[in-house]
């Protein structure tokens, strides 16, 4: 199967008071996309374990350009899409039951040698993945988000058992939870369009506590907003040596 679908409800959890779906709840849905696709194409969690091999989440882009309501049905599809340097790219799409597309992202997997913790060629998964030639979520490649020196510490978190996953780390989906804890409340709640990127740099474990530095950013030319009212750059750093574990920036309107 190069593609993979399913039909989903919004439910009560995955909507906010406007009743519109919430980015941390499509994190879910890609997720758990991503991990069912990867089971029936034969690189799932037990055979990448037989290989000593894992996948991690590096990057992803998130475009929302309308938000899914509660109770909606909607149909979630994901796929993969070739590669780029290092990364396995897999896209995804939600639409509305016509089939109008209303979120589109791409997402950057790397391979990693379980036992090393180091970036292995895709080439290293000795089976060939389907490429879905030409059929982009996203115009285009994953973005790596840079340093920014007008960052100030706003808040802070430490990382506890409800966010920690499967793989003793906190889940790639509760990053977003962070993210939107932290922005403008009305502007999320009331937003039409939002995107989000991600950067994920080093992984953070039970315990763990990052400092928040942000920073509202002016809203750059972009092939998808056509304009942003709240535009934020995020970076989480670890206290214990400051070194950064995510970069974000979150654009809505």
């Amino acid at each position: 199967m190069d593609i993979w679908r399913n039909k989903q409800k919004i439910t009560f959890n995955d909507v906010d008071a406007s009743g519109g779906i919430t980015p941390f709840a499509l994190f879910n849905y890609f997720q758990d996309a991503a991990e069912s696709h990867a089971e029936i194409i034969g690189v799932g969690r037990e055979a990448m374990e037989s290989r000593k091999q894992l996948w991690v989440l590096s990057r992803i882009s998130v475009f929302i350009e309308k938000r899914a309501k509660l109770d909606q049905e909607v149909l979630i599809q994901s796929w993969p899409r070739g590669f780029d340097r290092l990364f396995c790219v897999r896209d995804y799409t939600l639409a509305d039951l016509s089939n109008n597309i209303i979120v589109r992202a791409r997402s950057g997997w790397l391979v990693l040698d379980a036992e090393k913790h180091r970036p292995l060629r895709p080439q290293s998964l000795e089976l060939s993945l389907p490429e879905n030639k030409n059929l982009d979520a996203l115009p285009f490649l994953l973005p790596a988000l840079a340093a920014r020196d007008e960052l100030r510490k706003t808040s802070e978190r430490t990382a506890l058992y409800s966010d920690i996953d499967f793989n003793a780390h906190v889940n790639n989906a509760r990053y977003v939870q962070w993210i939107q804890d932290i922005s403008d409340a009305d502007s999320l709640k009331n937003a039409h369009e939002i995107r989000i990127d991600i950067n994920y740099l080093n992984e953070i474990k039970q315990n763990d506590i990052l400092d928040i530095f942000t920073a509202h950013i002016e809203q750059e030319k972009d092939a998808l907003l056509a304009d942003a009212g709240f535009a934020l750059a995020i970076e989480g750093r670890k206290r214990d040596n400051n070194e950064a574990a995510f970069r974000a920036e979150l654009r809505m309107n």
